[in-house]
């Protein structure tokens, strides 16, 4: 089962050095500043970018560019609304919000970062494919593949989206090959069916194994090599992804302890003289703003991070000289000590391509080791107002002619922003409106229904007034209705009594969701308090949970609808899994699109949810 890259392009930043003035790359408008000494010829020993120090002898040091950016999930468009947008910390001490993102974007950024570093690597760190867009989603994906090809894409580790359409299809994009049910998407020069070409890198899962053989699925790492520099990458999703994937994503696998996977891999690297590694870990962390350059090593070094990252981080040998994060979609760039009490650099840089992570690691030739304490990195916004990258912009005219016609159909419309993944508040406007599509949807299969509830981790982004195309403003088309929505899950219905019910919620704040809550969604009529004064599954007030102003009866029985993913116990949901007489109707993507297109018209389109139905203490 195990998926090896076929083929490999030619190394192509060997020797790649450009002038650079006042230490400053020019991006359309823009200057980004360059990491301290990149490019320079210090005259002490130190490599200059050729290889040689200001002597003309060889240097024992040489400054390697990391470029890293994590969980882009199929975004090659900009983001819409706030889920392309990027907070940024004045000196004033203000907030500004930035517009971000786009794979135009990410690939001017990336390139015009390359430049003068001609020892650079790129790496992910996971979820760069699942719960895409239209445009990359309806492909299966291929689309993103492609794009991160284009953009010199060196290697990435493996998320748990990476997995929603099994071991498989994920073999696939590392191969290619046309899809197994879908076929070719593209024709070639004779009207034939093009086949996808698969990942030019390597795909690492080195802690997920197949029942069957014992042994990964994919490479578990990877060393990139250059002019006798040598820096080994191990490659881990979290532990918990069977989880968070639906059961047919992860038939026949095993995922494995991050921590101790990693450090049998480093020892591997170690044996074979790479004494220089980088993990790219799909695990992540909760930081203590939402500023992207905020200080995480204030007061103190890592004391502005949170969350499972932070447990890892400690746990993971010394060998190991960064970690590249991701899966919380969040911003950060700390240092973290390892068991010996090193300072070792970790950073994450959001989500969508809205950022991307400049490292520098100082190889030392002589013990082809990192020198910890010269380790900088940064995160830098993928700015919009910089130039686009041609390549870029005709890769995606070419899939959005394909997807034209499917994307563009109008499905409802609105009077305004409904806020869905970037609303940063527990009960969100359009997790309301998604929930109130789903009971409808389930009372036209069982008038019986009573309830809908949906987890947050489904929305997917959100739903914006603005035009996004040709539509005009305040039309809803499928493609944005797919975007909020790619998952492909049924709506099922199911029995529960009012005591599971309770249980379920309390789950939201309880067990493996009590440091990160997964606040369900809920339809209209389902009420209740949530008290995040307190701790664990009192949050949730459980005599203040009422269905249409009754209090819930525990031995009554109520007809709930939610998602195939939450009815199979997704999310840490295990009670909501245990539901009887069920029953299974459309897709979920269908039943948004059918309420819409039921409830809303050019005359009388709908309003933004007013979001009350849960009452939130602080």
């Amino acid at each position: 089962m195990s998926a090896i890259p076929k083929h490999r392009r030619p190394r192509r930043r060997a020797g790649r050095v450009l002038a650079v003035a006042a230490g400053l790359a020019t991006v359309g408008a823009m200057a980004v500043a360059l990491p301290a000494g990149a490019g320079q010829d210090h005259g002490n020993g130190k490599d200059g970018g050729d290889g040689k120090d200001g002597r003309g002898a060889k240097s024992r040091t040489v400054d390697v560019q990391l470029l890293s950016f994590n969980d882009f999930h199929g975004n090659l468009q900009p983001p819409a609304g706030s889920s392309g947008q990027v907070t940024e910390k004045q000196a004033d001490g203000t907030e500004k919000k930035i517009d971000a993102g786009g794979v135009e974007y990410l690939a001017t950024s990336l390139r015009t970062a390359r430049k003068a570093h001609p020892y650079s690597v790129t790496a992910a760190a996971g979820d760069l494919i699942g719960a895409s867009p239209l445009l990359s989603g309806l492909f299966h994906d291929e689309p993103t593949v492609e794009a991160m090809n284009k953009l010199d894409l060196d290697v990435t580790g493996v998320g748990n989206h990476e997995f929603d359409e099994g071991a498989t299809e994920l073999a696939r994009m590392q191969n290619g090959g046309c899809h197994p049910k879908d076929g070719c998407f593209e024709k070639d020069k004779r009207g034939k069916g093009k086949k996808f070409k698969g990942a030019d890198y390597p795909y690492l899962a080195a802690n997920v194994t197949s029942e069957k053989t014992g042994k990964p699925i994919l490479k578990p790492y990877w060393v990139w090599k250059h002019k006798g520099v040598k820096v080994g990458f191990i490659g881990v999703t979290l532990e918990g992804t069977p989880d968070i994937v639906s059961a047919e994503g992860v038939k026949g696998l095993k995922f494995h302890d991050e921590i101790e996977t990693v450090n049998k891999y480093a020892k591997i690297l170690d044996k074979q003289g790479v004494k220089s590694i980088v993990t790219l870990i799909h695990e992540g962390g909760v930081p203590k703003s939402q500023t992207y350059n905020y200080d995480c090593d204030s007061p103190g070094a890592g004391d502005g991070i949170s969350g499972p990252i932070t447990t890892i981080a400690k746990g993971i040998t010394p060998k190991v000289d960064a970690l590249v994060t991701g899966h919380t979609h969040n911003a950060y760039v700390c240092t973290i000590p390892d068991p010996a009490g090193k300072p070792r650099m970790v950073t994450s840089a959001s989500s969508f391509g809205k950022l991307y992570t400049d490292t520098t690691l100082t190889y030392d030739r002589r013990t082809k080791d990192i020198v910890r304490t010269s380790v900088r990195s940064a995160n830098h916004v993928v700015s919009r107002e910089q130039a686009k990258a041609p390549d870029m912009t005709s890769l995606i005219g070419r899939w959005d002619k394909l997807a034209a016609p499917v994307a563009n159909k109008p499905v409802g419309y609105i009077s305004g922003d409904i806020p869905g993944r970037g609303a940063g508040v527990p009960e969100s406007p359009l997790g309301d409106l998604i929930s109130d599509a789903q009971l409808a949807h389930a009372k036209s299969v069982d008038p019986e229904a009573d309830l809908a509830l949906m987890n947050p981790g489904g929305i997917r982004s959100d739903i914006v007034f603005k035009a996004s195309g040709g539509e005009g403003d305040g039309v809803v088309t499928y493609g944005e209705a797919f975007t909020v929505q790619p998952f492909s899950n049924t709506v099922n219905l199911v029995d529960l009594t009012g005591a599971q019910l309770v249980a379920g919620l309390k789950q939201q704040v309880s067990g493996g969701n009590e440091a990160s809550p997964k606040i369900l969604q809920v339809s209209e009529g389902l009420t209740y308090t949530l008290d995040m004064t307190k701790t664990g599954a009192d949050r949730v007030v459980a005599d203040s949970i009422k269905l249409n102003g009754k209090a819930i009866d525990p031995a009554a029985t109520y007809r709930v609808a939610m998602n195939s993913f939450l009815a199979g116990g997704g999310d840490g949901f295990g009670e909501l899994g245990k539901g009887t007489k069920p029953l299974v109707g459309s897709d979920d993507l269908k039943a948004f699109s059918d309420y819409m297109s039921a409830n809303s018209s050019a005359d009388k389109p709908i309003a933004p949810p007013k979001a009350d139905r849960i009452t939130v203490v602080k």
